[in-house]
């Protein structure tokens, strides 16, 4: 299959030294970022999406040929850099790694609310932002291993952080002498590219590749979690479960399990550079998943079912304004995961790389059933509780 990302040869200076610029104003960060990258001939990103009816992407970057910072004071394996610390996965890697005595770094946007669960934890805390690439070689200095697990707010364009921000971020990475970058993406990516966010991961595990790096990446089919919020609290709550019409099968996965896995890779000196996919032991169906969560929750959905067809016409409605492409890329997205598509891949060669037995990952059935379980517990006691404050005149 040919190459979607196209990458180009360039000799490059050194990139910190536009790390110290500080333009007036977030408009001048973007063009200051990228004039220097073109007087130094460093890489400067692109990406275009064609709108024919094909809905093809097609993203472009010069070679990751960055100059190696050379040999500096020596940096300790446990200390690691975990971007995208407080997502579903992030938060599941900061914990893992922390509890098996890594020095832990999360890189976290300035916000107002501080991410002070991280600290609490044990992990250090450092303002940075992807969208802005003038922010990040400071993150890194000291580092070991980067884990990039960070994907753009569902307000933000997709290429911002998950294309522009993840080249800076792996160029950064380069020129200051990480010894390991672990990159997730997603199951299947480079057969989609008609899906944006799944042809960028797949450009990105080019880029990645090209770069130089000694790396991992790990391809995903689903989070157990994420089930949590769309069919399980809903049921309970007596809510509309959304779903579709079509047979797609995913083999969900707890982002714990996930995390124990990644940092066995990471320890196993045989993986220096592998592309490795996990998936749960079993695909499910939307139907089976939420006649599970029934089953488990002693009442009924109201499901609400969303045809394949409506996904698709509105796909190429919102593809009509300029100012709903967002929209549009996400519903792609959507399109793809409720078509006739499987997300899983078997696990026997992985297990046996890593040393793991099937038997030690979280089924569906046990996750869910852990969740239902605690969940009703706390709402028998609440409930007792407020009768118990009931009062009579």
């Amino acid at each position: 299959m040919a190459s979607r990302c196209t990458v180009l040869p360039t000799t490059p200076h050194n990139l910190l030294q536009h790390s110290h610029h500080k333009p007036s104003s977030s408009r001048h960060v973007s063009l200051s970022w990228r004039r220097s990258l073109a007087e130094d001939n460093l890489i400067v990103p692109a990406f275009s999406s064609s709108r024919s009816s094909s809905q093809v992407i097609t993203c472009n970057a010069q070679a990751t040929a960055v100059t190696n910072l050379g040999p500096g004071t020596p940096v300790r394996p446990t200390s690691i850099l975990v971007v995208g610390a407080t997502g579903t996965l992030g938060r599941q890697i900061v914990r893992r790694a922390l509890d098996e005595g890594y020095d832990v770094r999360c890189l976290v946007r300035p916000r107002p609310a501080p991410a002070d669960f991280l600290r609490d934890w044990g992990a250090t805390v450092v303002n940075a932002d992807l969208s802005k690439p003038e922010t990040i070689p400071a993150t890194l200095v000291g580092v070991h291993t980067v884990i990039d697990c960070a994907t753009g707010r569902p307000e933000e364009p997709i290429k911002t952080v998950d294309w522009e921000g993840k080249v800076a971020l792996i160029q950064c990475a380069k020129a200051m002498g990480i010894q390991k970058y672990v990159f997730f993406s997603i199951h299947n990516c480079d057969k989609h590219s008609e899906v944006p966010l799944m042809e960028i991961k797949y450009c990105t595990e080019k880029f990645l590749q090209d770069s130089g790096l000694t790396h991992i990446t790990i391809r995903l089919c689903g989070f157990m979690q994420g089930l949590i919020g769309q069919y399980a609290v809903p049921i309970l709550e007596e809510k509309s479960v959304w779903g579709t019409d079509a047979p797609t099968r995913i083999a969900y996965m707890d982002t714990q399990d996930i995390a124990r896995l990644t940092f066995i890779a990471i320890r196993n000196e045989k993986l220096k550079t592998r592309l490795l996919t996990f998936a749960g032991p079993r695909a499910w169906t939307t139907q089976e998943v939420i006649t599970l969560c029934e089953r488990l929750a002693g009442q009924d959905a109201n499901i609400t079912t969303v045809p394949v067809s409506v996904l698709k016409f509105t796909r190429q409605l919102t593809r009509l304004f300029e100012w709903t492409n967002d929209v549009a890329d996400r519903l792609a997205f959507s399109e793809v995961l409720s078509s006739d598509t499987v997300f899983s891949t078997a696990m026997t060669e992985t297990y046996e790389v890593l040393g793991v037995e099937s038997k030690d990952m979280i089924t569906l059935e046990k996750y869910l059933q852990d969740y239902f379980t605690n969940i009703l517990k706390k709402l028998k006691g609440l409930k007792a509780q407020s009768k118990q404050s009931d009062f009579y005149i």
